[in-house]
């Protein structure tokens, strides 16, 4: 099946297979002339993105590139983006790959011409109108993977790299003017990837599903998210070629971003302190992590999941939905504890207190405590 189309919502979204051909087309549409490809170090050297970069070529944008980006982006990153981005006299950026370098390309593209730290527009309150909206620079986005969905996210996760702790930098014009989702770009992708990202568009759906707070609209779009990952996840981690498969995938992450306004809870409390510390995938954290936040959240949350575990085909409510998880996680070969990851249990006094303040904890149906999240941390690990 052929999947190809053009959405405005939540912005403008060219969606198919090739369609990053259209690269100047995007360009021009969001008025960037000078663009600089932003990406991480893992796919500065790939084929896609070299082709990437003739395309641009092509299209008379010149093949500026920046790509000294961490898998947890940091504050140091975004001084090196910013410091490229003014060296060029660029007017734009093209944010390309994964989680990482979507989120840093929009914080170039945000923080260039701005005069305040960027830790003071941390997702808190109103603190996103301290910035000068004026002085923010277009970007078009083009994921590389199928997870984080911040192709159509109005935010960047940012790790402090000397607190170690992670904050999400938010402005409604962080939103990329265009967005090319094309499933060919996440062809190549390690079926390792392929399953991480996978769980991270699943945790987002199922997050915003379960949060309490009252957003219909996002409460549909995550359950269609959960239908999608379900049948096309497996499909996309045993052959890495099936293109409906990954096109179905890329649609389910953008939807885990998009339902994720209604908010997040417990897995990604968790996830963010771990991944800040360790260093471990995001998508993969929150699928061992998931297990015992599920169990923690069942008084609050069975009735919900009965009714999406019915909507998925799958029955026994609660119970049947749990089981599902975890036969999801082993197909997928998602290790069952963190400390196959690299994290031990000498820090989980500190990475509680950090999980305690990390906004997602405001979406969660049961409410965390520094001693629920401690029992929580003991589980995961």
């Amino acid at each position: 099946m052929t999947i190809k189309a053009n959405w405005s919502y939540p912005t403008a979204i060219r969606f198919g297979a090739g369609r990053i051909a259209e690269i100047g087309e995007a360009c021009a549409a969001a008025g960037i002339k000078r663009p600089l490809l932003v990406t991480d170090k893992g796919l500065a050297n790939l084929p896609i993105t070299s082709r990437t970069l003739d395309l641009m070529e092509a299209a008379g944008l010149g093949r500026a590139m920046f790509s000294e980006v961490d898998p947890n982006p940091n504050e140091k990153n975004l001084e090196a983006g910013i410091k490229a981005f003014k060296a060029g006299n660029h007017d734009g950026v093209i944010a390309f790959g994964g989680g990482s370098g979507l989120d840093l390309g929009k914080m170039v593209a945000f923080m260039a011409d701005q005069t305040r730290p960027v830790w003071d527009f941390a997702d808190i309150g109103d603190w996103w109108m301290r910035a000068d909206a004026d002085a923010i620079y277009p970007n078009v986005a083009i994921p590389t993977t199928a997870g984080t969905g911040s192709e159509v996210g109005r935010a960047s996760v940012l790790t402090n790299s000397e607190t170690h702790v992670k904050k999400i930098i938010f402005h409604p014009k962080v939103l990329p003017s265009v967005v090319i989702c094309d499933p060919e770009l996440t062809v190549g992708m390690p079926a390792a990837i392929t399953a991480g990202t996978g769980m991270d568009a699943f945790a987002h759906c199922l997050e915003a599903f379960c949060s309490p707070h009252y957003h219909p609209m996002s409460q549909g779009i995550a359950l269609e998210g959960l239908r999608l990952v379900k049948e096309y996840l497996p499909r996309a981690y045993k052959d890495g070629g099936d293109i409906e498969a990954r096109a179905n995938m890329m649609s389910a992450a953008a939807m885990g971003a998009t339902a994720f306004q209604k908010g997040l809870g417990a897995i990604h409390a968790l996830s963010h302190p771990l991944g800040a510390v360790y260093n471990t995938h995001h998508g993969t954290t929150n699928a061992v992590v998931m297990p015992p936040v599920l169990r923690f959240n069942r008084p609050a949350v069975e009735d919900r999941l009965a009714q999406a575990a019915a909507y998925l085909g799958i029955s026994d409510g609660f119970d049947g939905f749990y089981d599902y998880v975890m036969k999801l996680r082993e197909e997928l070969s998602i290790p069952d504890k963190m400390s196959a990851l690299g994290v031990g249990s000498d820090r989980i006094d500190e990475l509680a207190a950090m999980a305690i303040e990390d906004p997602s904890c405001g979406g969660n149906p049961v409410e965390l405590t520094v001693e629920n999240l401690t029992e929580l941390f003991k589980q995961s690990i």
